[in-house]
């Protein structure tokens, strides 16, 4: 499916869930119709954030609803957004964090009037409680010591005194940030990063029933249980795998 027809399809059933509540469509696109019934689920969600420009945007609106709608106030409901996500980005974090994993995932953005793919490096912590948060989002050209020291740093002067284990796959420059501020935190591989290169040594053949009898070892709840299903493993992969 095109995208265009996403997110026609999309719009439509927002559209049919306002018709089901009573909405007036006729009022959808007043002056105060659209910014307070419609910016954050129309346009800022449905629209802006596939990467529609407020030209796509406002001729996307003319051709389903025959609406005339103006760039400047498409712009100025975009723009609203940008005060929550600056309150979002500077929230104050709980001042220890069981487990934080730190990642990255590639999202489509439009740079330079092109769709380009980019790289968003994500902070998710565990609290003491086992509540998952996003603390941060980032996203730079170049990752390294510097930029994960900044991060890092940021976190800190929002409150996140500690974190007891950081996980990752082991990201560029992440092991001298840590150590720089946060000294006494666990940094631990990522176990399916782990995973996957352990088994550039094993045979193609073995890979499935190798994985599912490592899954005991990593699952396990208490420690003994972990040496047990370790020593298993051992038994039964050692001669093959030394």
């Amino acid at each position: 499916m095109k995208r265009k027809e996403t997110v026609k399809d999309g719009i439509s059933k927002a559209i049919d869930v306002l018709i089901e509540s009573g909405v007036d469509l006729s009022r959808l696109f007043d002056q105060d119709g659209l910014l307070k019934q419609l910016s954050k689920r129309l346009v800022e969600k449905a629209l802006y954030a596939k990467g529609m420009s407020l030209s796509d945007i406002q001729i996307q609106i003319q051709e389903l609803y025959g609406a005339e709608v103006s760039e400047s106030l498409i712009s100025n409901i975009t723009d609203s957004v940008i005060e929550d996500i600056k309150i979002w980005q500077n929230r104050p974090l709980e001042s220890v964090y069981s487990i934080v994993f730190f990642d990255c995932f590639v999202v489509k953005v439009r740079q330079d009037k092109r769709i380009i793919n980019k790289a968003v490096y994500v902070a998710l912590g565990i609290d003491r409680s086992g509540i998952k948060d996003v603390l941060g989002l980032w996203m730079s050209e170049n990752e390294g010591a510097k930029f994960w020291l900044g991060n890092l740093t940021e976190l800190k002067n929002r409150g996140m005194n500690d974190m007891l284990i950081a996980c990752t796959d082991n990201l560029s420059g992440m092991s001298e940030a840590i150590a720089a501020v946060y000294p006494k935190t666990e940094h631990q591989l990522c176990i399916v990063h782990a995973i996957r290169g352990s088994l550039q040594y094993v045979s193609y053949k073995h890979r499935k029933v190798l994985v599912a009898d490592l899954k005991p070892i990593y699952t396990a709840v208490t420690e003994q249980e972990a040496l047990m299903a370790l020593e298993a493993f051992a038994t039964k992969w050692n001669q093959q795998y030394p």
